[in-house]
């Protein structure tokens, strides 16, 4: 695949982790840096999406969402308006699982004819792990206009393409939305 901007996704209500959850710590370390971590060995155009000045520390690219209040959807379309590349790789910033090979694969196996390529299993999709086509936008732009924001909605609705996992590889996909899915991960991983 040619040129990949990666942008993380760092915003949202956090409402059950009750702060910010990009900066929730994980083994001493923010989310965000696990995340930047397992991005860096494909590419250093990382930006990310966020309108809160906690992420300042980082040196790399923060870009306000152009619409507020419209979940990942309003998100994803932040940063596709702001890409110069036709493919994009879109994280949430509560992944702190995530290895460079899993995304490596996605990367490998992306077809360039899918608007967005995700990963799922039998049980779940990961829609917030995913490459999402720039041609993607009027099509987005639209979903929010029209209060349309669930995101399975949106890929129902274009060229797409699912990478199988087991159930088994869910595991380093889950996105952590409160302090008792981070217990629960400090309990497994001990």
């Amino acid at each position: 695949m040619e040129a990949l901007t990666i942008f993380i996704l760092c915003g949202g209500k956090s409402s059950r982790m009750k702060s910010e959850k990009g900066l929730v710590l994980f083994q001493d370390k923010p989310f965000i840096e696990h995340i930047i971590k397992a991005v860096l060995p494909i590419t250093s155009i990382i930006k990310l999406i966020t309108n809160n000045r906690e992420y300042d520390y980082l040196s790399y690219q923060k870009i306000p969402d152009i619409i507020t209040d419209k979940g990942p959807l309003g998100g994803i379309y932040t940063a596709l308006v702001n890409s110069e590349t036709e493919f994009n790789l879109i994280l949430s910033c509560d992944i702190p699982l995530i290895s460079t090979e899993l995304l490596l694969q996605l990367i490998s196996k992306h077809n360039q004819e899918a608007e967005i390529t995700v990963f799922a299993s039998e049980s779940r999709m990961h829609p917030l792990i995913g490459i999402y086509s720039k041609k993607l936008l009027p099509v987005i732009k639209s979903a929010i206009d029209n209060d349309d924001l669930k995101m399975m909605n949106l890929i129902a609705k274009v060229p797409h393409q699912i990478i199988k996992i087991e159930e088994s590889e869910n595991f380093p996909l889950t996105n952590i939305n409160s302090a008792d899915e981070l217990n629960d991960l400090n309990i497994n991983l001990s």
